[in-house]
């Protein structure tokens, strides 16, 4: 049967927010501009703004944002960036695509994101950088991780494609490093509707470097200064986020209002891990992330009852054949490989009504009780 109850639903919030959307759309197409325009330069300030930062640089989507931020930063071939092996391939992707070498680290098994021991483990003699990624929403060990990466004169480049309007010790992502990559991919946090992402950070340097490589190496039409690439964020996108920025607290306190409610309904069940929040951290829940050594018989009990669900992610990185050339054998990131076969990420969006989590949350308790 098809699930009833989605794991996320665009159409319920184009259906709420559709006649901003449509007039910001309608803004684009009137004024006939759709390339490096005015509704891109204002989302650059607003997003920056957001986040507590000076620069906000559009790109096309996260994966070139952390790309990008990586090139203007200098690292290329040669160098070597850490990243945990618990995230989106993209992250380690963006570090291939800049020529430098990937190196996966283990992740906290409470946190899912980098540990900062493995951390300082994997460095080498090469490593230029380091990429700890907000998983699902929670930001990663920043004291930690920055106390290390500055001892060694190592960059921070903040993954927070997953973690719009977190904060960590009350300042919210994306300030944390030296700069932070951002996806607005459709299901995320604050999405576009289409393809889009974003660097932001404090160097004014770096941000002109990214504004340079993003389109083509150019600071002046037809003079390539360097060897650039062609990641816009568009202007109908800009526009499209422009209209949902101003929603984007509400929809996280609205995520973390339902997590609170899996959370009372679901904490006594034996055998069940629910989302781990530390002290000092606002959790913006892009999934709600539950571990269970029963992961795939629930999940096809709850897929039989409607439910959809999935699985982020179901391989680390370091174990994926794009990088089988690194050699990283089983057990390597052992944590990590742990948990890959445990998580499942169950319904969670603005959305998503309390009857239905209601639901979830009663089916999820008969699975465990007829156990």
């Amino acid at each position: 049967m098809s699930p009833t109850i989605p794991l996320g639903d665009l159409k319920r919030e184009y259906a709420a927010l559709r006649s901003e959307i449509d007039e910001a759309v309608g803004r684009v197409l009137r004024r006939g501009w759709f390339i490096l325009g005015e509704e891109g330069r204002a989302f650059e300030t607003e997003w920056a703004a957001y986040c507590g930062v000076a620069y906000a640089v559009g790109v096309g989507n996260g994966t070139d944002a952390l790309h990008l931020a990586l090139r203007a930063a200098g690292i290329g071939p040669g160098d070597e960036v850490i990243v945990p092996a618990l995230t989106a391939a993209f992250t380690a992707l963006a570090v291939s695509l800049a020529g430098a070498t990937p190196v996966f680290a283990d992740v906290d098994p409470r946190r899912y994101t980098l540990d900062p021991a493995a951390f300082e483990a994997a460095i080498t003699p090469r490593t230029a950088a380091v990429i700890p990624v907000h998983l699902y929403g929670c930001p990663a060990e920043m004291d930690s991780i920055v106390a290390v990466a500055r001892r060694h004169g190592l960059l921070v480049v903040e993954d927070a494609a997953q973690a719009h309007g977190a904060r960590y010790k009350g300042k919210r992502v994306g300030g944390l490093g030296d700069a932070a990559a951002f996806s607005f991919y459709p299901s995320k946090n604050l999405g576009a509707y289409g393809d889009a992402g974003a660097v932001v950070s404090d160097d004014a340097d770096l941000a002109a470097k990214v504004r340079m490589l993003r389109h083509g190496g150019q600071r002046q039409t037809y003079h390539h200064e360097m060897l650039g690439v062609n990641s816009r964020l568009d202007e109908i996108q800009a526009a499209i986020l422009r209209a949902k920025l101003p929603y984007l607290d509400a929809w996280n306190a609205r995520r973390r209002e339902l997590a609170a409610r899996y959370n009372a309904g679901l904490g006594d069940i034996e055998g069940l891990i629910l989302p781990f929040v530390p002290d000092g951290v606002e959790h913006v829940y892009h999934l709600y992330v539950v571990r269970t050594p029963l992961r795939d018989a629930l999940r096809e009990y709850l897929m039989g009852a409607g439910v959809k669900t999935a699985i982020h992610y179901p391989q680390g990185v370091h174990r994926q054949d794009a990088y089988a050339h690194l050699g990283y054998e089983p057990g390597s990131c052992p944590n990590a490989e742990a948990v890959v076969t445990e998580i499942l990420s169950l319904p969670l969006f603005p959305q998503l009504s309390d009857p239905e989590v209601a639901q979830i949350i009663r089916l999820i308790r008969f699975f465990f009780a007829m156990r």
